[in-house]
This record gives C-alpha cells, sequence and structure tokens, in this order.
C-alpha cells in the first residue's frame, strides 16, 4: 500500500463517521516528521473516540497497525501515528487553540481526490 492509499483510507474513514473540516497537508515538503497530517474535527469526546476507532479499524483490515497513539483518556485531541501519515482528531475547541494549520502553514494541502 502507497502512503497516498493509506492517506485516502484515512480520509475516507473520517469521512465516514461525519469527521468535519478535514485537512491533509503534505508536512513531508517541509519536514522529515512524516508525509502526510490529517486533521479532522469532531463535534463531542464521543465522536472523536468513535473517529479514531473507525480510522483504526479500516486501516487494521488492512494489515496496517498504529506506531503509536495518544489522547484516547481526555478524547479532546486523539493522534494516530503511522509513520508515513499522523492522524490528528480534534474537537473544536482544541483544534481552534491548537491551530496546527497555522504551524505548519508553509506545507502544502492536498486535494483528496488527486490521492491514488
Amino acid at each position: 500500500m502507497t502512503v497516498e492509499q493509506m492517506t485516502k483510507i484515512v480520509y475516507d474513514a473520517i469521512d465516514d463517521k461525519l469527521g468535519q473540516d478535514i485537512s491533509i497537508i503534505n508536512i513531508g515538503k517541509v519536514s522529515s516528521l512524516c508525509d502526510y497530517f490529517v486533521i479532522a474535527t469532531a463535534g463531542s469526546s464521543r465522536q472523536v473516540k468513535a473517529i479514531a476507532d473507525n480510522v483504526q479499524d479500516a486501516l487494521t483490515e488492512q494489515g496496517v497497525e498504529p506506531r503509536a497513539k495518544e489522547g484516547y483518556d481526555t478524547q479532546t485531541w486523539i493522534l494516530l501515528d503511522y509513520g508515513d501519515v499522523i492522524v490528528h482528531i480534534f474537537n473544536e475547541e482544541t483544534r481552534g487553540f491548537y491551530n496546527l494549520e497555522k504551524l505548519w502553514k508553509d506545507a502544502p494541502y492536498v486535494d483528496v481526490d488527486t490521492l491514488a
């Protein structure tokens, strides 16, 4: 599986659980941290968890497991690290506070339709 295919699976899993404001940022253009950040907002802590669980389930079906996961205790920001793809699921307040898009403003956004 390519990193683009993995990113598309992540996007679809978030969209399936009605994640909002889904952004794909090509971090690899400005950092060696990873290739892509996928960032999304959920309307409640329950939805934050449901989206993160759905992402994990979708990638587990493909034989891909996260290297690390953080935030399940508070469910305001769950981070799933898949190496080349890092997934951030926020509630609205926390996403606004951390504003990752502004922090990584030099990295280009990716249209999901361009992913394989």
